[in-house]
């Protein structure tokens, strides 16, 4: 089995190769798929992430789920502590790119983590149990390890992100579905 370094740059390899207008219309299937979920439908406080190049685009997600009336936050990341934090983010939130190249919104209204109903999270790869490589700083691992443990979260991908096993390391979490097309 290959490392996690040598699969995460493989991946993201691909992912870099992509077709946009595969993406797009991926994209917009795991979207359907994802306002399909029951768990969807009853969140109320939804964390989402804002899409990197070469990602699963959210932006059409969020904003569905912003005319469906739910509150949404994105995360934030606190370089000095290595952790991310929710953040809120309106229809017209302005966005500026954070540590590591993600946007984020200028403006920061918190929300706890043991209030989001619902959290969507990225990966570089996934399995079907549920297991993510991430981006290998552990943001996420550390994130999601801190939610209450019903809450429920949900892995978003491509179908060449998922393979039959990831490897895992004991501070890894996994998510608790993954969503793909």
């Amino acid at each position: 089995m290959l490392t996690k370094q040598a699969l995460r740059s493989k991946i993201l390899l691909k992912l870099k190769n992509h077709k946009e207008e595969d993406r797009k219309n991926k994209s917009r299937l795991i979207k359907n798929k994802l306002l399909r979920q029951k768990v969807f439908k009853k969140a109320k406080k939804v964390m989402f992430y804002i899409a990197m190049k070469g990602e699963v685009e959210t932006r059409e997600m969020i904003e569905s789920a912003l005319r469906l009336g739910k509150i949404i936050a994105v995360p934030v990341c606190v370089k000095n502590r290595a952790s991310l934090r929710p953040a809120i983010l309106n229809s017209h939130a302005h966005l500026k790119k954070g540590p590591y190249g993600v946007s984020e919104p200028v403006i920061n209204r918190f929300i706890r983590p043991e209030d989001l109903d619902l959290v969507i999270a990225p990966g570089v790869a996934f399995d079907k149990k549920g297991n993510r490589l991430g981006r290998g700083k552990g943001y996420y691992d550390r994130f999601l390890s801190k939610l209450p443990k019903d809450t429920p979260s949900i892995g978003l991908a491509f179908r060449l992100q998922i393979l039959p096993a990831v490897p895992t390391a004991f501070h890894d979490v996994s998510v608790k579905k993954v969503l793909f097309a």
